[in-house]
């Protein structure tokens, strides 16, 4: 099952409940000291989205190779670097002719996915410029030359490109999380603006209330250290502080049991100290840098426990962890409303961007705009000639009528008027094909 639970993490914890095939490491409890031992809240953990553009498929493929009795005990022995290496992926050739049927057709329809979202990219951007590179980069994760079977090679580009984008993942969230700050610096000074100055001094002062407010808040505890694991244990998990355990505190928070804490896990852990910090309820409390805090909180105990780098905390790794003098005496903790997020060039940068891409859309407005007056040109155009089309139609009616000759219909019959008798209508009958032998 091991093979399983590192996969995924290099997939961001795709499907967090892990076979049972293998039993998770065993834990002496002293039962007079610990009461009623029960997973924390959150053991029913659902598999969270991993923001990759093939996450379904990734899933769906796992999920389908799990049913292989050969390939699941294949895996079940594999380490972290036979599967990111790609090696294991040969052991496709054994599996099932069921499952192969099955991945066959779960790459047929990923490749028709990919299809439709490449044509909708080209005909978004074909007016603008296209970013070929950008396109051909939807199809890393497959073999895109063989769009009909499942082979070795799709696997071992799936299990790459995952490693790879999730390597990157937290990166490209702090970068996403700075431009989100300076965006949020950039329209509070472009609000100041509209401002008259008495205004404008009552914002000013409006905000430095606000930073001072969120400021303001208990001290947090170093994230991994002893005091923060206490006090997990004593007000989520209800125990005595005088019996915090490190073997106990990692089986309760092991929550699927399986031997490993994940980033998951970890991040759970936290949310005591966060809450220090941030209050949905309170208006100078951002819930986005509440995420970003998270996030660093993570990384930093993964940093220091986390021996081999493969996302996974053992139950080796964290023991060794709690005998650094680290987690008796640590540093304090400095939290984000200490950091700064960007210097003033930074946002002078970033404004220039948003104002070169104002200028593309603003380009492009224009020439919609242009585009539609045509259009609406052309129309009126249109229907000045179907007026006019009317009109001729009408005077030679009217120039058939004066000579006798029974209006047309739209398609050039005969149109008798009601009103006339049949003598009458013969009578009209000759008169039009007399006029037409002349």
């Amino acid at each position: 099952m091991r093979w399983r639970t590192i996969l995924l993490q290099y997939c961001f914890l795709l499907i967090t409940c892990v076979l049972t095939a293998l039993e998770a490491v065993p834990i002496d409890i002293d039962k007079t000291k610990v009461q009623n031992i029960h997973p924390v809240e959150s053991a029913k953990i659902e598999p969270p989205d991993t923001g990759l553009y093939y996450d379904e498929y990734l899933k769906q493929v796992i999920d389908v190779l799990e049913t292989d009795k050969h390939f699941r005990e294949k895996l079940q022995k594999a380490d972290i670097e036979e599967i990111k290496s790609g090696r294991l992926s040969k052991e496709l050739d054994l599996v099932s002719h069921h499952v192969r049927t099955k991945l066959d057709e779960l790459k047929r329809q990923e490749v028709g996915r990919l299809r439709m979202l490449i044509k909708a990219k080209l005909d978004s951007l074909q007016d603008i410029g296209m970013d070929h590179q950008a396109l051909l980069k939807q199809f890393d994760h497959l073999n895109h030359l063989n769009p009909d079977k499942f082979e070795s090679t799709d696997l071992d580009m799936l299990i790459k490109a995952a490693t790879s984008d999730l390597e990157h993942y937290d990166k490209t969230r702090h970068e996403e999380f700075k431009k989100y700050e300076m965006m949020k610096e950039h329209e509070r000074r472009e609000y100041l603006k509209t401002l008259n100055e008495e205004k404008r001094k009552e914002e000013e002062s409006k905000f430095e209330e606000m930073k001072k407010k969120h400021e303001n808040h208990p001290k947090v505890n170093h994230p991994g250290s002893k005091d923060q694991l206490k006090e997990v244990w004593e007000e989520t998990d209800g125990l005595d502080p005088n019996d915090f355990d490190p073997k106990t505190f990692f089986k309760l928070h092991d929550v699927n049991s399986d031997g490993f804490l994940d980033e998951q896990e970890l991040e759970a852990l936290f949310t005591k100290e966060l809450e220090k910090v941030y209050d949905p309820k309170n208006e100078e409390d951002d819930m986005v840098e509440m995420e970003e805090e998270r996030l660093r909180m993570r990384e930093h105990v993964m940093n220091e426990v986390d021996t081999n780098k493969d996302r996974l905390v053992t139950l080796e790794e964290f023991l060794k962890a709690t005998e650094k003098k680290e987690f008796l005496e640590p540093d304090s903790w400095e939290t984000l409303d200490q950091q700064q997020f960007f210097t003033e060039e930074e946002l002078k940068e970033y404004e220039n961007i948003i104002a070169l891409q104002e200028n593309e859309l603003k380009k492009k407005a224009d020439e919609l705009q242009k585009q539609k007056e045509e259009l609406q040109r052309q129309h009126d155009q249109l229907e000045a000639q179907k007026l006019e089309y009317h009109q001729v139609i009408q005077q030679m009616e009217q120039k058939k009528l004066q000579q006798g000759i029974p209006p047309s219909g739209p398609a050039g019959e005969l149109k008798f008027e009601p009103q006339m008798g049949s003598l009458s209508v013969i009578q009209a009958g000759v008169q039009w094909c007399h006029h037409n032998s002349l």
